[in-house]
C-alpha cells in the first residue's frame, strides 16, 4: 500500500509539472481513462490526432496508477490544482464518484465517456449507447446459438453504468429465447482475476456452454483460459471491443463476434468538443448532453477490413 501511495504522489507531481509547464500559453485538456488497457490505445490516437488540429491547446492522456475510484479521484484533483482547463473521464465507478466528479466540474470543464455520470455536473457524455451495444451482442448470440445456451458473463465492475446497461441490452435481446445467463462474475479490472473466473467456471459450472466478455479485456482472458483448458471452440464466446486477441478469435471462428466501440472518436471528438465549449460554443451539445458514437458488429465477414481500419487509425 505504501508503494501505491508513493507512486500516486509521484504521478501527481509529474502531472502538475507537465501541466504547469504549459500553463503560461496553452490550456491543458486531459483524457483520464478508468485504468490501463489495450482498449484505450485507440483513444490515445484520437487525442493525438486532435492535437494536430488544436495547436493552441496542450492535450494529454493520463492513466491512473491503479484502477480504483480513490486513485482516479486524486489524479483529477491534482489535474485541477495544476490548472487543467478541461477533463474528459471514464469514471471507475460513477455512482460512488458522483460527489468527486461534481467537485471537479465546479472547478473545470468536465466531460464523461464510456460510462456516464449524468448527476455530476458534466457538460456532455461522448461515447456509446451501452444498451444498444448490449442488444447487438444479444443478436450475435441468437445467431450463434439458435437452439439455446447457458451463458456466464464476465465483467470488471458490475455496478458501473456501462456494465449494467450492456447486460440490460443483452437480456432484452435474448428475452423469449432458450438462452439464459447463469451468473455475472466480477474481477474489479484485475485481468489475472478475470482469467481465474473463467477457470473457476470450467470447474464449477461444466454445463456452461457460452461465455460473454463485457469489458474489453474479458474476451482475451476467456480465450486464454479456454485455450489452456483445451476448450477453445467448444464454448460460444462473444462480447465487446476490439482487443487483438478478440479480433483474432473472430477471424479464426473461436469467437462468434464482437461489438466494438469507437474510442478513437471519443478521444478525438472529446478534445475538439472541449475546445469549442471553452471558446464559448455549446450549440452542438444536445439538451440531454448525450453525444452518442455508434457501435459496430464485427463478425468473420468484416473482421479483416475492420482490423485494417483500426491499424490505420492507430498509425501502425
Amino acid at each position: 500500500m505504501k508503494n501505491i501511495i508513493v507512486a500516486g504522489a509521484v504521478a501527481a507531481l509529474l502531472a502538475s509539472t507537465a501541466i504547469g509547464a504549459q500553463a503560461a500559453d496553452k490550456k491543458a485538456l486531459v483524457f483520464v481513462p478508468n485504468g490501463t488497457s489495450e482498449f484505450w490505445k485507440a483513444a490515445e490516437a484520437g487525442v493525438k490526432k486532435a492535437q494536430e488540429e488544436l495547436p493552441n491547446y496542450d492535450l494529454q492522456f493520463k492513466y491512473p496508477e491503479q484502477s480504483a475510484a480513490a486513485v482516479q479521484e486524486r489524479l483529477m484533483d491534482d489535474l485541477v490544482s495544476a490548472g487543467a482547463a478541461g477533463i474528459m473521464v471514464s469514471a471507475v465507478d460513477p455512482k460512488t464518484e458522483t460527489d468527486a466528479l461534481a467537485r471537479v466540474a465546479s472547478h473545470t470543464l468536465l466531460l464523461t465517456t464510456d460510462s456516464d455520470a449524468a448527476k455530476s455536473g458534466r457538460v456532455a457524455y461522448i461515447g456509446s449507447s451501452n444498451v444498444l451495444a448490449g442488444k447487438q451482442v444479444g443478436e450475435i448470440l441468437k445467431q450463434a446459438r439458435p437452439d439455446g445456451a447457458k451463458c456466464m458473463a464476465y465483467v470488471g465492475l458490475p455496478g458501473a453504468d456501462n456494465a449494467r446497461e450492456r447486460m440490460e441490452g443483452i437480456k432484452e435481446a435474448i428475452a423469449g429465447t432458450k438462452i439464459t445467463i447463469v451468473d455475472v462474475r466480477a474481477d474489479d479490472i484485475d485481468q489475472s482475476r478475470a482469467k481465474r473466473n473463467v477457470e473457476d467456471t470450467l470447474t464449477a459450472n461444466p454445463d456452461v456452454d457460452c461465455m460473454l466478455g463485457i469489458y474489453s479485456y474479458n474476451i482475451p482472458q476467456i480465450y486464454q483460459a479456454l485455450k489452456e483448458a483445451g476448450a477453445l471452440g467448444k464454448i460460444t464466446v462473444t462480447g465487446f471491443d476490439d482487443d487483438p486477441i478478440t479480433l483474432g478469435g473472430v477471424k479464426e471462428g473461436t469467437v462468434a463476434g464482437t461489438v466494438v466501440q469507437q474510442p478513437y472518436e471519443w478521444g478525438y471528438q472529446g478534445m475538439k468538443a472541449m475546445a469549442k465549449i471553452l471558446e464559448g460554443d455549446k450549440s452542438f451539445v444536445p439538451p440531454d448532453g448525450l453525444m452518442i458514437v455508434p457501435t459496430k458488429t464485427i463478425t468473420k465477414d468484416n473482421v479483416d477490413d475492420y482490423a485494417a481500419q483500426l491499424k490505420k487509425l492507430q498509425g501502425k
